[in-house]
């Protein structure tokens, strides 16, 4: 099935894995029109498209996710929603309110606004952070939807997300105002790299700072499956394409899927130091601390931070959940994707690993220049 003559929406269009999406939906599917819904677009990113937009027309919406009347009118005439925009925070330095208000309510009114307006289907960018880690730590290794973990998740990160996706796939099967019915599904990818990730760039300008070594967070033995952003975006399109088909729309719809790669099994750490070791960049043999350590240090920060909130908010740099999530085996399987939906990541790691490591190597004399400047 494909997309051609369609509208399609997506929300956090000017992010990171948002970019990557709609030129994939130029390159391959030849919509009618592609929507860029956010909350400001650069007119850059409508200049970088222009080599494969073809016949489709683009269309800026910037407005705000908590606005309904806004989503109402970007949804209009639409036939496919992709809801990527939501706010990321690994640190707990957004205030609750402002995150549930984005990653919840803003996906409640989105589709509400499907709803109203007649889309039939509805792919949502959830993320592995909704199974954990758990505090405890407890591993998964090469896990599937069908995995059963005790989880208690502590980031408002995860449980917004959480929430947003329960919202979601519950929504499945919903009437719409022309007697149709609303087809939904949600993609969990794992920790997404690439060409304009900004996690990269920050650990690439600490290793600057650290005299071009960088900080080991994680033990070798926590590994994880990172996966790249361009096979993130094609699971995203699959996603869609088989929501489209009469035979699969059911079969698939209110139900979640793991996107990840052949990218090998590594620690966070490790895998900053895989895509920048071309460029010159060593990593600290061992953890900066003992583990207990970090624990014992991120709950004194924690405590104190909560004793003086009523007066200021303090966020340190570290907390017991992201030290947690930086050291536990957490790796998943693409396998019920792949036969779900058809997906198979379209870039080999090789590939990825080039690309990840040449955009790095573009940016370094500009984050470079930057540090010395401060």
């Amino acid at each position: 099935m494909s997309l051609r003559g369609e509208v399609c929406v997506v929300t956090g269009a000017g992010g990171f894995l948002g970019k990557r999406l709609v030129r994939l939906l130029l390159e391959e599917e030849q919509a009618a029109e592609i929507r860029l819904l956010d909350k400001q677009v650069q007119p850059q990113l409508l200049e970088s498209l222009e080599d494969c937009r073809g016949d489709t027309q683009l269309t800026v919406y910037e407005g705000d996710i908590r606005d309904g009347e806004f989503l109402r009118k970007s949804c209009r005439g639409a036939s496919t929603v992709f809801h990527i925009a939501a706010i990321i925070d690994v640190k707990d330095s957004v205030e609750y309110s402002e995150i549930h208000g984005v990653n919840v309510k803003g996906t409640q009114l989105l589709l509400e606004a499907c709803i109203q307006e007649n889309v039939v289907s509805f792919i949502f960018t959830s993320t592995i952070e909704v199974m954990g880690p758990n505090p405890r730590g407890e591993p998964i290794i090469n896990g599937s939807e069908d995995t059963v973990y005790e989880c208690a998740l502590k980031f408002a990160y995860s449980k917004t997300k959480k929430e947003a996706e329960r919202r979601t796939l519950e929504a499945h099967g919903e009437l719409l105002q022309n007697g149709g019915r609303l087809a939904t599904c949600a993609l969990r990818p794992m920790y997404i790299y690439g060409e304009g990730c900004r996690f990269l760039l920050g650990h690439m300008g600490d290793g600057i700072r650290n005299k071009d070594v960088l900080f080991r967070m994680s033990q070798p033995e926590a590994r994880v499956n990172p996966v790249y952003v361009g096979n993130v975006a094609s699971g995203h399109l699959q996603a869609a394409r088989s929501l489209k088909d009469p035979q699969k729309r059911n079969a698939i719809g209110g139900k979640f899927y793991f996107i990840s790669d052949d990218t090998p099994l590594v620690s966070y750490s490790d895998f900053n130091h895989v895509v920048m070791a071309p460029l010159g960049f060593n990593i600290q043999e061992k953890l900066m601390y003992p583990l207990w350590l970090l624990y014992t240090v991120c709950f004194l920060m924690e405590m104190l931070c909560t004793m003086v909130r009523p007066l200021v908010r303090i966020v340190p740099p570290l907390n017991r959940q992201l030290v947690t999530m930086l050291n536990t085996p957490f790796s998943f399987s693409y396998q019920k994707a792949k036969r779900d939906l058809g997906y198979a990541p379209r870039h080999t790691w090789e590939e990825a690993r080039k690309r990840t490591t040449e955009w790095l190597a573009s940016e370094l004399p500009k984050e470079r220049e930057r540090i010395r400047a401060t």
